[in-house]
C-alpha cells in the first residue's frame, strides 16, 4: 500500500487545502496552521524542505497583513487580492502534487520531491520555495489581479508603488530569517562577512521581484491568448524548476 503524500498528518492538509482563503488574515491562518502540520512530518536528517519555506512565507506574509492594519499602502484593496491570489497559486500546487496530478508545476515539484529524501538543508529549500513562488507564481498571480480589479499592470502606478514597497518587508525581515536557517559555522562566516549577505540577499530579491513584474506585463498582453499565455507559462516554469533543482543540489547549497 502506497503511503499517502503528507504521511501522518496527510488527511490534516487536504482538509486544510479544501477551503480557499479569501482575504489575507484567512491566507495567514492557512500557512500558520500548515506550518504547524509541516512540522509534525517525520523528519528528515535536517528539516522539513516544505516548512522550511512555509517559515519564511508565513513571516512575510504576517508582515504585509500588519502593513495592511496600519495603512501602509497606497491601494490596499489591489494589495490585498494580490497576495489572496499569490497564496492560492502555493496552496493549489499542494493540491496538485497531493492528487498526483500530472498538472503540477514542475518549479514546485523539485522542491515537494525532497519531502521524502534526500535530505535538504534549511536556506536552499526555502530558497528554492522563494524561487517557484516569486519567478513562477507571482506574474500569474499579478495578471489574475489585475483582471479581475479591471486595471492594467503600470510602471509607476499606485500599485506598483505598493508591489515596490514589499521589497521593503523583504529586506526588513531576510536578515533573521536567514541567520535562522544557518548552522554554527556558517553563522561565523555571516559575522564576519558583516552586512554584505544581507545586502545581496535584499538586492538579489528586489532583481527577482522587478523581473516577474516585467513577464507579468508581458503575459498581461498576450492573456486572450492561449497558446501564447501556455507558452509563457511553460517558459517561467522551466527557468523557475531548473534554477530550483539548482538551488537544491549540492553546489547550490554550498554557494548558499
Amino acid at each position: 500500500m502506497t503511503e499517502p503524500v503528507w504521511g501522518p498528518v496527510h488527511r490534516d492538509i487536504v482538509d486544510l487545502l479544501a477551503d480557499h482563503p479569501a482575504d489575507v488574515p484567512a491566507v495567514v491562518d492557512h500557512l500558520t496552521k500548515l506550518q504547524d502540520l509541516l512540522v509534525r512530518l517525520p523528519p528528515l536528517e535536517e528539516s522539513c524542505p516544505l516548512a522550511d519555506f512555509n517559515k519564511l512565507y508565513l513571516t512575510i506574509t504576517s508582515s504585509v497583513l500588519d502593513g495592511l492594519y496600519d495603512d501602509r499602502f497606497v491601494d490596499p484593496v489591489f494589495l490585498s487580492r494580490l497576495d489572496v491570489e499569490f497564496a492560492a497559486r502555493y496552496f493549489d500546487a499542494m493540491r496538485m502534487w497531493t492528487d498526483s496530478s500530472p498538472g503540477t508545476p514542475k518549479a514546485w515539484s523539485c522542491l515537494f520531491e525532497r519531502m521524502r529524501g534526500p535530505d535538504a538543508r534549511p536556506l536552499p529549500s526555502a530558497a528554492a520555495g522563494v524561487n517557484a513562488h516569486i519567478n513562477f507564481d507571482l506574474p500569474f498571480a499579478l495578471v489574475t489581479t489585475f483582471d479581475h480589479l479591471e486595471s492594467e499592470p503600470v510602471d509607476g502606478s499606485d500599485q506598483h508603488h505598493d508591489y515596490l514597497e514589499i521589497n521593503n518587508i523583504f529586506a526588513d525581515k531576510i536578515p533573521g530569517l536567514r541567520r535562522g536557517y544557518l548552522e554554527r559555522w556558517q553563522l561565523l562566516i555571516d559575522m564576519l562577512n558583516g552586512d554584505i549577505d544581507d545586502w545581496y540577499q535584499g538586492e538579489l530579491v528586489e532583481y527577482t521581484r522587478d523581473v516577474a513584474w516585467r513577464n507579468a506585463q508581458k503575459i498581461w498582453r498576450c492573456r486572450h491568448d492561449p497558446d501564447a499565455r501556455e507558452c509563457e507559462r511553460t517558459r517561467l516554469d522551466d527557468n523557475a524548476a531548473a534554477l530550483g533543482r539548482l538551488l537544491l543540489s549540492p553546489l547550490g547549497a554550498f554557494l548558499q
